[in-house]
């Protein structure tokens, strides 16, 4: 079968998402209005409650959600057959994320740019708010932790792609100087980025650069590490129109770029999808489709860390209300054309069945390595750009995701621990140099302390995080569902969603359980037991919130 027919599909069902089916979310559940007030000018401080513009905006949430995921994720369950993960991605972004990114957005907005933990509190309770923000905070652990050692085994294994992924941050703290201080054209500062960051990329493999094996005792990955978090930590704490807005806003322009590369490519060389339908002849070990789909593609269809960052960071920089459909449900967009790329390059990058079938023999292969190499194949055959150019503009775009996913993650578990400091009255905590020298120790604590010398550790609770993840996303929806019903405004369109990705991320956790025990593997036995209990007794106390809500609506 034609990767067309996918990507006109898919695409196509996208689009019409965000022009039929986002405005009537907007309009008539959301009611979004131009006229009310948002905490960017209310709170404005110039640091990190600053007024945007919504394209630039849009780059920062997009790229900040978008990370490795997208592509790992999708890159990944295809090993069930491209059939699946093509409906899930579709209608996910569609029904799901879209909703769940832009309400998060409005939930914030409207509550004076809280995060959803701390939000938790006003709508539900204190006790609720203190188990979800353990939950967010182990998101967090395992987003920064893990794309941590992402970026330093893509480094290490591409030194092409290093010279571009630091370049681009000097691109950014060019453009953000550009549009705020010298107040330059926005299209024109644009297209200097991205020729910027594309002349880079291009540059890439003839300037190759490789960290020493050892290096005061540390191992060429663990220094990367260091680098990445001492990096994150300068980021999280600058203005955002500094480097985060920017460095985000430019990256969504390249990957939108590298997208339209990619999808020209497709058109151009037709390439064929040798994957199966449905995988009829899975590798031994392979676990079922249900619930593991839900949770292993999370960013693409929707995810947990995306309410995260939108009432973290986007709702703190948000212009106009209304551009949280833009913003939010656009950004959805994006990522959902991401992941069906990563479905596409999975599946008809390979010259053969026998070739796919090589690479996905097992389960959790593919991932990265696959959309790099099949992308790169796509892009040499469609476009003619060579394999190697192909294969550093796809790492560099993989890269620099992860990378500004790992600046917005950090910045928000600064958050957390300053709405930490400021909920139980710890003063020193609530400020921006302790809370974020907490955030970095505790990643860290986490890379070396359970991973040992070479900073491994982020991937030892990594596979907790798809089902924690998408237990987030449905706890996030259930917020807003409350909120809605204080407004008097239909929840069908909220709660559907909640109920199947609660469903599905509970379902996931109790296998997760008992693969755990049956392995003896205690630690993530135990973790796994934390999280359920604490996503349990949220559950709970939000439905009787719900409930209570719903009959004082209707008695009034």
């Amino acid at each position: 079968m034609s990767a067309i027919i996918l990507m006109v599909i898919g695409l196509g069902a996208m689009s019409l998402g965000y022009f039929v089916y986002s405005k009537f979310i907007a309009n008539k559940i959301y009611q979004l209005d131009d006229d009310f007030e948002t905490p960017a000018h209310t709170m404005q401080d110039g640091i990190d409650y600053v007024p945007t513009n919504k394209f630039v905006l849009w780059g920062h949430h997009f790229t900040s959600v978008a990370g490795a995921a997208p592509i790992v994720g999708p890159a990944i369950a295809v090993i069930w057959g491209w059939l699946p993960a093509f409906v899930w991605v579709v209608f996910g972004t569609i029904f799901f994320a879209g909703v769940h990114d832009m309400g998060a957005i409005w939930a914030s907005v409207r509550n004076k740019a809280k995060s959803v933990g701390a939000l938790t509190g006003d709508v539900v309770g204190k006790r609720a708010r203190l188990l979800f923000m353990v939950v967010i905070f182990l998101v967090l652990l395992m987003v920064n932790g893990v794309f941590g050692v992402v970026i330093a085994k893509l480094l290490i294994n591409n030194p092409s792609a290093v010279v571009p992924v630091w370049g681009a941050i000097a691109v950014a703290l060019v453009i953000g100087q550009a549009i705020y201080r010298f107040k330059w054209n926005l299209p024109l500062v644009s297209l200097v980025g991205v020729v910027a960051l594309y002349t880079l990329i291009y540059m890439g493999p003839s300037m190759p650069v490789s960290l020493p094996d050892s290096f005061m005792g540390l191992s060429a990955s663990a220094n990367w590490i260091l680098l990445l978090f001492a990096y994150a930590a300068i980021a999280s704490l600058l203005p955002v129109w500094v480097l985060l807005q920017p460095r985000d806003y430019i990256n969504g322009l390249q990957l939108f770029v590298g997208l339209i590369l990619l999808y020209a490519a497709i058109l151009l060389g037709n390439p064929q999808v040798v994957a199966p339908m449905i995988n009829g002849n899975l590798p031994e070990g392979t676990p079922s489709l249900m619930p593991l789909l839900f949770v292993t593609i999370a960013c693409g269809a929707i995810s947990g860390f995306h309410g995260l960052v939108a009432s973290g960071t986007t709702s703190k920089q948000l212009n106009k209300e209304t551009d949280a459909r833009f913003v939010g449900y656009f950004g959805a967009v994006g990522e959902g054309a991401l992941a069906l790329a990563a479905i596409i390059a999975g599946t008809a990058g390979f010259a053969s069945l026998a070739d796919w079938e090589a690479v996905y023999s097992s389960f959790g292969q593919g991932g990265i390595v696959a959309f790099v190499q099949g992308g790169a194949t796509i892009l040499e055959n469609g476009t003619g750009i060579s394999a190697e150019v192909s294969a550093t503009m796809l790492t560099v775009m993989a890269a620099l995701f992860a990378g500004t996913t790992m600046d917005t993650g950090l910045r928000l578990q600064r958050y957390i621990f300053q709405e930490w400091g400021e909920i139980y009255q710890v003063k020193w905590m609530s400020k921006a140099f302790p809370a974020t020298a907490l955030s970095v120790a505790s990643c860290l604590i986490l890379a070396f302390g359970a991973g040992g010398a070479d900073g491994s550790g982020g991937l030892l609770i990594w596979p907790l995080f798809g089902s924690t993840n998408q237990l987030l996303a449905g706890l996030t929806l259930l917020i807003i569902a409350v909120i809605l019903v204080r407004r008097k405004t239909p929840t069908i369109y909220i709660t559907l969603p909640l109920v199947f990705i609660l469903t599905m991320g509970l379902f996931a956790l109790l296998i997760q359980l008992r693969g755990f025990y049956e392995k003896q593997d205690w630690f993530l036995f135990g973790l796994d037991l934390v999280v359920l209990v604490a996503a349990v007794l949220v559950t709970l106390e939000c439905v009787s919130v719900l409930r209570r809500e719903k009959k004082a609506a209707q008695t009034s």
